[in-house]
């Protein structure tokens, strides 16, 4: 695994998404000045109370009411403003990561199918929600415990010059050494993280493979091998971890408490030495002492949080590489450039590679006109499907022409394209929401009336109005409390709530039982009359009333003609009809 990072340019455009909230972040910052200086302003009002009076034995009472009630209203000052700057970066960080989720989202909708055909659903969802909540995190904790502690850091040192500039100025040797103990920590924890968060995103990849899968695992007992699978994941998962551990056990707080507790007693020392020659104000090595503790208390905030720091960039690094994917839809035309009117659709010579070396179309030309039902038919991996992904422009192809109603099919406008396409697919997707709600599919410019109606046109009305509450009956997620006929015939609802003009259908009755395909064909048949139908067969007794055949073969049209035309040249359809229908017991 590759896990360099260029921290800087993540870092950059993390703060670009700051940008829009300028002001918050303006009044944010000088609320932290105000709860700084009333931090700080604290100490050295003790230190004049020990030189003043307490050396003295003097206690003047209005002097020292006066002097209690600014330490009061300082403390009291620091712990409000301090809330309220903590809220306003809170709430900068809360606005920031919803803008970048729904920025990763919307990304997302727009890329090709041919990203998500090599990309985990589960690598995904981590990207969205894993890494984006580590992100937060940064904004909420780290981000601004940076900016707190610097501030902290200068103001420190400006009130120790007040004190002793000698000793101020020595003081600043602390610096470097707290840069080397950082750049220490960050030049293993960033390849450490980068190795736990790529491990996460696998074992998420792991679960959303077994649980959408559990059916086929139970089937085929392959629950011992992919435990072992995740076993293996987290425990290099865990590996990852204990790395971090170590690291932040050894870098974190030991090595800045040991430093402090040697500047204090080096601090004293020093004093201590003093005294033989002049005098030493106690007050002045209380506040010394004081702000010595406060120099190393933000460091210590920051090391304690550069671990979250570390997977902030880690975080955002995989997600801006999302975001950075450049593999958007195929073109969607130009707005009002074309339009389906007939559904008339012509394929010239069309060849299509889905990687730009291996050819899964070969000049594939056929044409299919207004009313006119084609059906596709051959092996797996044939093409079939193919053909109905570059018509869908899920893909783009490579050389040929699309013509539908004699435009290009570039020039379509997406929109356009979609809303005159009813596509049904093999295996049906249902929301979450009612049966009514899939079949519009939230689509409120769809009545109720024409929710209804479409179901009646495909016979799916009869078991709908079974259900406990009709149209309004909850879907689960994917339609798990449906029977797969159920799904296909909501899904025909769907198509036809829509009215196309064009009709694709991806072996739209292979799930179905012979009862329900009986009332499914039915419904097609009326479904088909007036529209373009495109249909993918695996059982050729649904398609024996197509005007056009189209028998495919590794990319290629080896065969072409009505049911009847076929099976007289006694070719590759026959005999796969013949094998269908059990003359046959292979194709060769």
């Amino acid at each position: 695994m590759n896990h360099d990072i260029n921290e800087k340019d993540v870092l950059k455009r993390l703060l670009r998404f700051v940008g829009p909230f300028k002001k918050q972040v303006f009044v944010a910052f000088l609320l932290l000045l105000v709860t700084t200086g009333a931090k700080l302003g604290g100490p050295y009002l003790v230190k004049i109370f020990i030189d003043n009076y307490v050396t003295t034995g003097n206690y003047p009472v209005q002097e020292v009411a006066l002097l209690f009630s600014a330490y009061l209203i300082l403390h009291t000052t620091g712990i409000i403003v301090d809330y309220l700057q903590a809220f306003e970066f809170q709430k900068i960080a809360l606005k920031v990561i919803q803008r970048l989720r729904i920025d990763v989202f919307r990304h997302v909708m727009h890329l090709r199918l041919a990203y998500f055909d090599r990309t985990p659903a589960g690598v995904l969802v981590s990207r969205i929600t894993n890494d984006t909540e580590a992100i937060k995190e940064l904004y909420i904790g780290v981000l601004s415990t940076f900016v707190q502690s610097g501030v902290q850091l200068i103001g420190t040192y400006i009130f120790l010059y007040f004190l002793d500039p000698t000793l101020a100025t020595i003081a600043l040797v602390l610096l470097p050494v707290f840069y080397f103990v950082i750049w220490i920590y960050r030049k293993y924890s960033t390849k450490y993280y980068a190795e736990v968060r790529d491990l996460l995103s696998k074992i998420n990849a792991q679960l959303n493979e077994s649980i959408n899968g559990m059916a086929i695992i139970q089937q085929f007992r392959q629950e011992k091998r992919l435990m072992a699978e995740f076993e293996e994941t987290n425990v290099a998962h865990q590996n990852g971890r204990y790395k971090n551990l170590k690291l932040d056990s050894w870098l974190l707080r030991p090595i800045i408490e040991l430093m402090l507790a040697i500047s204090i007693a080096t601090l004293v020392t020093y004093f201590g030495f003093l005294s033989f020659t002049e005098t030493v104000q106690v007050g002045v090595v209380y506040a010394f002492i004081s702000y010595l503790e406060r120099i190393f208390q933000p460091v210590q905030q920051i090391m304690q949080r550069l671990s979250e720091f570390q997977q902030a960039i880690v975080s955002a690094d995989r997600v801006f590489k999302v975001l950075d994917t450049d593999e958007p839809e195929p073109t969607k035309g130009l707005p009002g450039a074309a339009s389906v009117t007939d559904g008339h659709i012509v394929f010239e010579d069309v060849r299509f590679s889905y990687d730009g070396e291996t050819e899964v179309l070969k000049g594939i030309t056929f044409e299919a006109k207004k009313g006119q039902t084609i059906a596709l038919v051959g092996q797996t991996g044939s093409g079939k499907s193919s053909i109905i992904n570059i018509l869908m422009r899920f893909y783009a192809y490579q050389s040929g022409r699309i013509l539908i109603d004699g435009k290009p099919l570039e020039q379509l406008p997406e929109d356009e394209l979609r809303r005159h396409v009813g596509l049904v697919l093999q295996d049906s997707f249902l929301f979450t929401g009612s049966v009514a709600d899939n079949i519009r599919l939230f689509d409120d410019q769809i009545s109720f009336g024409t929710v209804e109606e479409a179901a009646r046109f495909v016979q799916a009305d009869g078991f709908i109005h079974q259900l406990d509450e009709g149209y309004d009956s909850p879907v689960a997620e994917r339609g798990a409390t449906f029977s797969a006929g159920e799904r296909q015939l909501i899904s025909f609802a769907r198509t036809m709530a829509r009215d196309p003009k064009i009709l694709i259908l991806d072996e739209a009755t292979s799930s179905i039982d012979t009862e329900t395909e009986e009332k499914v064909q039915t419904a097609l048949k009326r479904m088909r009359e007036g529209r373009t139908t495109i249909a993918i067969a695996h059982r050729l007794s649904t398609i024996q009333d197509a005007d056009l055949i189209l028998v495919l073969h590794q990319g290629e049209v080896v065969e072409q003609g009505n049911h009847q035309t076929l099976i007289a040249k006694d070719g590759l359809y026959k005999k796969m009809y013949q094998l269908q229908s059990g003359h046959v017991t292979s194709i060769t």
